[in-house]
Order: structure tokens, then sequence, then C-alpha cells
């Protein structure tokens, strides 16, 4: 497929530059995606398209300050942002630099991000130690960098967020647990803990996985074909408690909802890969069921793919061209498989109908359930 097929226009007055207060009220396009029908709602009426027996998986990555600046030793600016850790003990990163002249050995002395630094405040030198073919640099630390990384770094919002300047903890889900994400899992920000107590009473489950979320998630697909792209690889997890009680949902006739396009590559992995499945196996799999996992993940679900764990996807509304739009085009491409390029066009039609009716694109933007 032509990658210019998931291409579409968004002036920038469309990417929401400030979160909907509280969580909950920002507004949920609902996709029929076998009749194509759409209705109009708000985050917290979710439970009405939620049935007990149900069961919510949610990534539980929680971002770190990822974002430094520092200076080299003749005095010019440098910023660093982590990008992936490439040693267990935290040591070496691989990360996008930006500043002049950061050929393999500059050192950077790395400063607190507070224009009044208090009497203890740390510094820290890096030394980059590879450039990488990408751009991106090898940066090694003496230490363990996360331990420095609240005084010294920075919670790092997208860059499409040019005017947001309220509390950081703004952009992690409120059942943020493990470190290492670089980016939100999105889809789950809009969750409040009344929205979460009232769907646990209604009957519907609720369930982690860790999936850690790298910047390459958002990056728009270069290359002419969607085929010939090369998905990025992210840390993951799906622990043995999770995979039984998905499997045991699945089991008892309830749907599998994924919170995101991040829970979706990690239910998915753990329904093909991780059991040595062919993800892109045309055959209809004799059973459908996960296991538990942990180690990197590379799944490119782009239309074509058959979905193995997820019955119901809710997800944010997504940069044109990007990995994450080929994966719901999939997903929403699932209930036509006559018509293989069917779930592109509904998504697409579906992605105008939101613009006209004043819905917020992006990462602090409103969400979509489909069912």
């Amino acid at each position: 497929m032509q990658t210019s097929l998931f291409d579409y226009e968004l002036p920038p007055s469309f990417i929401a530059q400030q979160p909907a207060e509280p969580r909950d009220s920002s507004r949920l396009l609902v996709l029929h995606r076998e009749s194509g029908a759409i209705e109009h709602r708000h985050f917290r009426d979710i439970g009405d398209y939620l049935d007990a027996g149900d069961l919510l998986v949610a990534n539980d990555s929680r971002v770190i300050p990822a974002r430094l600046h520092g200076r080299k030793p003749t005095g010019g600016a440098v910023e660093i942002f982590l990008l992936r850790q490439l040693d267990e003990a935290g040591t070496e990163w691989e990360c996008l630099v930006r500043g002049r002249g950061l050929t393999e050995g500059t050192e950077i002395d790395l400063t607190p991000n507070s224009q009044s630094p208090t009497p203890n405040s740390q510094s820290l030198l890096a030394v980059i130690t590879a450039v990488l073919p990408s751009g991106s640099r090898v940066v090694t630390f003496p230490s363990p960098v996360r331990p420095y990384l609240d005084e010294l770094g920075e919670i790092p919002l997208p860059p499409y967020i040019t005017e947001y300047s309220g509390d950081a903890e703004r952009y992690q889900t409120i059942y943020s647990r493990p470190e290492g994400s670089v980016a939100a899992p999105t889809a789950g920000l809009h969750f409040t803990p009344e929205l979460l107590l009232a769907l646990r009473e209604k009957g519907v489950g609720w369930e982690t996985v860790t999936l850690h979320v790298g910047l390459d998630t958002f990056r728009p697909v270069t290359a002419e074909l969607v085929e010939a792209h090369e998905i990025h690889t992210e840390w993951a997890g799906l622990s043995a408690r999770t995979a039984k009680a998905i499997n045991e949902t699945t089991l008892a006739g309830g749907r599998v909802v994924a919170v995101g396009t991040t829970s979706v590559r990690t239910l998915e992995w753990g329904g093909t890969s991780a059991q040595g499945i062919d993800p892109y196996e045309t055959e209809a799999c004799p059973w459908k069921r996960v296991a538990a996992f942990v180690g990197a993940v590379n799944l490119f679900i782009r239309p074509g793919y058959r979905y193995r764990a997820v019955d119901v996807l809710l997800t944010n509304f997504h940069l044109p061209r990007s990995s994450l739009l080929m994966l719901v085009s999939a997903f929403v491409a699932q209930a036509h498989q006559s018509e293989p390029d069917a779930g592109r066009r509904m998504l697409l039609d579906a992605y105008e109908i939101a613009k006209a009716q004043g819905y917020r694109f992006f990462s602090f933007g409103d969400a979509m359930l489909i069912l």
C-alpha cells in the first residue's frame, strides 16, 4: 500500500494544546465498524458501551523526565532527549541530541533545569560515545542516570504541544506505575478514579500491561510503501495474571478492550509472536488466547493483519502517515474482510467528521471508541 493513502489534512488549530478538565470531560467519538455508524458522546459515557464481563486492558508505563539540558566545554548549549536504555545498569542510552558539533567523544555537563538551583543541586557529566546511522547518539553517564532525572530532567511533551504550562503530572495516566516511557500512552489520560470505580461496580474488569513508549511511536512513516517501513522496537511485558484474565474473559464471552495502541501492540504480541505465530498468517486461528511474556516487541500492525486478542479499541486521534493510524485502520478493517481497504476509508471518513464536529486531536485531544 502507498503510505500516502494514510495522509490527511489537519490545520494546527485542531491540535489540542490543553487537556480537558476534568479528564473524563473530553469528547468521545464512537465508531461502529460494521455499519460505519458514528455517535458523539463524552468520555464519561464510556460505560454505556461496556458490559459486565468485559475487560479493559491499559498500559501502566510512566513517563520519565527524559529531556535534559547541558553545555559543552566550549559553552555551547546542548539538549539531550533520552530515547532508550541500552544497558541493564542504566548508564548507557540512545538519545536525540540538539546542538552543534556533537560528535563522538564530546563531553556534556548537564545542569539542573531550574532557573534557581538549590544548594544541593546536582550536575552530571555525560559523554557521547557513538553516533548511530539514524542520527541519534549513544550517550554514556558515569552512573545510573535515573536518580538524577527528577532534578535534571523535564517531562517531554510532544513537539506539537507548544502552549501548555500546567502540571507535568497531567501528562501521566492516573494508574501509571513502572517508569520507562518517553511519551505517554495517551488514550489512558481520560480516565478518572471515579470513572474507574463506576466501571468496576458495573462489572467491567481492569488489568494492565507495560510497554515503555519510545519517541518513534509517533513519527510519520517516511517509506513510500507501507510494507517497506521498519517498525521500531520497544520493551513490553504481559504478566501471567493479566494473560489469565484475558483468556478467561474471552472464554466467558466477554470482550477485551484495549486502552490505546500501545496496549494493542502488547496484547497482539502476546497473541502472535510470543506463541511463535506468524502475525500475518492469513488462516483463521483455531484459538484466541494470549501468552505471558517480557521483552522486546516490534509488531507492525497494518491493513492485512488479523487481530487475535483485541475486540474493542479505545484510542485518540493520530498523526497523518503514522504507524498508529495504520494500526487503527487494520482494526476497523477486521469487520470488512471482503473489502481490504474499507477500514482505512471508514477511519479517514470518521476523522473528517471529527474535524467538522470540532474534535481535538493528538495527545491532549479527544478519544475514539471503536466497537
